[in-house]
């Protein structure tokens, strides 16, 4: 698979296998572990691809994503949360690198 078509793929499942992860083993830094390794993998396919800006914001935007997963792990529960989260960074990840559009001035 094409690494631009993966990207979004690979950044939904980084948050669901390090949540799987912690889960799994009782190990949260493992998991976290699984999580910045995805997350090195996300930023070293999308940088050439999108630009070094446009990356740093596809990681800020991951890191908030997960910390608001805690708090809506609360609300909705823990897996459920951790779908959500996986949802909107794999949108994220897809937008950064969606080509630009043309506009005329």
């Amino acid at each position: 698979m094409e690494a631009r078509r993966a990207l979004p793929l690979v950044a939904a499942l980084t948050f669901l296998v390090a949540f799987g992860v912690a889960e799994l083993t009782g190990v949260r830094a493992l998991g976290g572990l699984v999580l910045v390794a995805g997350g090195l993998w996300c930023a070293r396919v999308a940088a050439p691809i999108a630009g070094k800006g446009p990356t740093a914001v596809l990681l800020v935007v991951a890191l908030a994503l997960f910390v608001v997963s805690h708090p809506l792990g609360h609300a909705i529960g823990s897996w459920p949360a951790v779908v959500v989260v996986a949802a909107l960074v794999a949108l994220a990840a897809a937008a950064v690198l969606r080509p630009a559009r043309m506009t005329r001035a």
